[in-house]
């Protein structure tokens, strides 16, 4: 084991399945020579070579087009989109051929590619490096839709989503990349998380896609989180004092139920938090889940807790995102209910 923070832990899942299998390739903006804009890519290039990692043309339609081409012909390519912000003009890429590829071709092709992606705030990057557009993507049929919230959930995620034969989309939390505050920025990278080091194996290893980890058992109050979310959520819970269950989705698509449903019975009360703006965010889909599935067993109506509906802003960054105060305020709210 070795203490990791995400960007070497997602640095060592590419290197291991490059190490592991021939056909796994990386390419995108600057992942080459300069090792990617957050260094999760770096050294793998002087590694492996100017075959399998290289850079792109700043066009994410063509990165997209590209690593479809290669996934049909027996490649997995691991694709990076500089930030989540810029993932929309692949978008058509993704939704029309990606994702539809197996369907369409009755088993023939498909398309073993992953999308990884930088998403979210937390490094004062404005409207246009802040955004996540998790939600948009779980709507496609056909795309896999993960977002980790550690080190060791990030590797082990990683290697699954490459050895996957179907299209996964890649969110990384940028806020939690680079492990605890040092010091020396104007403010804390991760405010609230307490453990954004973690201990993760250096070899091999997979965590399944589509389980969810119950990162805090308790037994009065579900909350239902994933992402830089999860760490806020648990400062949430020591602050409101409440005998909260942590859920840390890992994987939106494909989702959990079990978990879910399980813990939402046995508690009765439920608080779902997002970084994302409220309207037709995933919180939404979680609600009628929690709804469909739970209902006889509701004490209290569902909370939701995040983003507000406007752009990202960059002078009241952290006003934007849900911090511990606003999640303890809906987590007393419900358990008092």
């Amino acid at each position: 084991m070795a203490a990791m923070n995400m960007i070497q832990a997602i640095n060592s899942a590419i290197d291991i399945t490059m190490e592991r299998d021939d056909n796994v390739v990386v390419f995108g903006e600057d992942v080459g020579y300069f090792g990617g804009v957050f260094r999760c890519t770096a050294g793998l290039q002087k590694k492996y070579g100017k075959n399998r990692v290289f850079d792109s043309p700043i066009s994410e339609g063509g990165i997209m087009a590209t690593a479809i081409g290669m996934g049909v012909y027996g490649l997995r390519p691991v694709t990076e989109i500089q930030f989540a912000d810029y993932i929309y003009p692949a978008f058509d890429q993704l939704v029309s051929e990606a994702a539809r590829l197996r369907y369409r071709s009755g088993g023939e092709f498909f398309a073993p590619l992953t999308v990884r992606s930088p998403c979210g705030g937390g490094i004062f990057g404005g409207q246009t490096h802040s955004q996540s557009p998790e939600s948009i993507f779980t709507h496609v049929c056909g795309l896999k839709t993960v977002m980790p919230s550690n080190p060791y959930d990030a590797k082990g995620l990683l290697i699954s989503a490459i050895e996957d034969d179907d299209p996964v989309v890649f969110f990384e939390p940028k806020r939690i990349y680079n492990g605890p505050f040092d010091g020396h920025h104007e403010r804390p990278l991760t405010p609230w998380s307490k453990h954004p080091m973690g201990e993760v194996p250096e070899a091999y290893y997979k965590i399944p896609l589509g389980k969810a980890a119950v990162v805090r058992p308790g037994e009065k109050l579900t909350v239902i989180t994933y992402g830089t979310m999860v760490h806020v959520c648990l400062a949430a819970v020591e602050l409101a004092q409440v005998d909260a269950e942590v859920i840390d989705l890992r994987s939106l698509l494909p989702l959990d139920l079990d978990t879910i449903v399980d813990s939402v019975k046995k508690t009765g009360r439920c608080v779902i938090v997002h970084e994302a703006t409220r309207t037709c965010g995933f919180g939404a889909e979680l609600m009628a889940v929690v709804q469909e599935n739970c209902f006889w067993s509701l004490e209290a109506p569902i909370e939701r807790v995040t983003g507000w509906d406007t752009p990202y802003p960059h002078a009241l960054e952290w006003a934007y995102f849900p911090g511990p105060d606003r999640v303890a305020k809906a987590l007393k709210k419900t358990a008092e209910a």
